[in-house]
């Protein structure tokens, strides 16, 4: 099984990117890999035991130059930025999103379910990843990452995004406020049809998360033929990925973006 997997972008050569999977590592039960060997849960907030984390975390850093900087995440609009924040690896920030101007600075965010992000700017010099379940996604954290990027110098019109693994829409199943809540947020067509019927359950819908986050990208200005990825359903793939969804108590896959 794939250990890590590599984003399907054009980003610069400079820039280095992966996400997990939930092979390769060392957690056991609910945390364990689909055939119940070692999982490669990096989450601590899980109830994993936690030597089994430190040395899924170690098996991470072994592919990155630095320790990465891990958030704790909060489904916020929050976004950590290094070059102005001093990153305290024992209280890590509450944010949902981080942003990279530094080379060797290691950025991640943890999902399962939920959507991951990577940015990068057109010369490769601002990176970025966010974490996007569908209360941060309603609430603006990919434009407020977008912000925080142009603040650094990245044109919107320029940023190559790859969506990783997520749920898919075959399988977020939502309430009517979830559907209400997009679709009076910024009323559109193209924003209903993000929302399917549910076949067999009145008043629920199937919630496309990649049409969504696809649509808020391009509305704050990124040219939807550099946005990449949004092909996986971490529900339904169960080989591959941990889904809360799916499983409950569960762990979590890391998405991890640097530069030289």
């Amino acid at each position: 099984m794939t250990q890590f997997i590599q984003p399907n972008w054009h980003a610069p050569r400079h820039v280095h990117a992966f996400m997990t999977t939930r092979s390769g590592g060392v957690s056991q039960g609910v945390y364990a890999d689909a055939h119940g060997n070692g999982g490669l849960n990096p989450a601590t907030h899980v109830s994993d035991h936690p030597f089994h984390v430190a040395q899924n975390r170690a098996i991470i850093q072994a592919h990155v130059p630095n320790p990465p900087l891990w958030l704790d995440q909060t489904h916020s609009t929050q976004v950590f930025a290094p070059d102005s924040h001093i990153y305290d690896a024992q209280q890590p920030p509450q944010a949902d999103a981080v942003v990279l101007s530094q080379a060797g600075v290691v950025g991640a965010i943890m999902t399962a379910d939920c959507l991951p992000v990577l940015f990068s700017s057109a010369d490769g010099m601002v990176l970025a990843a966010a974490h996007a379940g569908w209360r941060g996604l309603l609430n603006g954290v990919l434009e407020q990452t977008i912000a925080h990027m142009h603040a650094r110098g990245a044109s919107p019109s320029g940023l190559q995004i790859w969506l990783g693994a997520a749920i898919g829409a075959q399988s977020f199943e939502v309430g009517l406020d979830v559907k209400d809540a997009f679709t009076h947020h910024k009323p559109s067509a193209q924003t209903a049809a993000c929302f399917a019927p549910h076949p067999t359950r009145a008043q629920h819908y199937l919630a496309d998360i990649y049409a969504l986050a696809r649509q808020r990208l391009v509305n704050a200005g990124v040219n939807p033929a550099l946005i990449f990825g949004g092909t996986h359903c971490t529900v339904i793939e169960a080989e591959q990925f941990y889904s809360y969804r799916r499983n409950g108590q569960t762990g979590r896959m890391a998405c991890l973006i640097w530069r030289d």
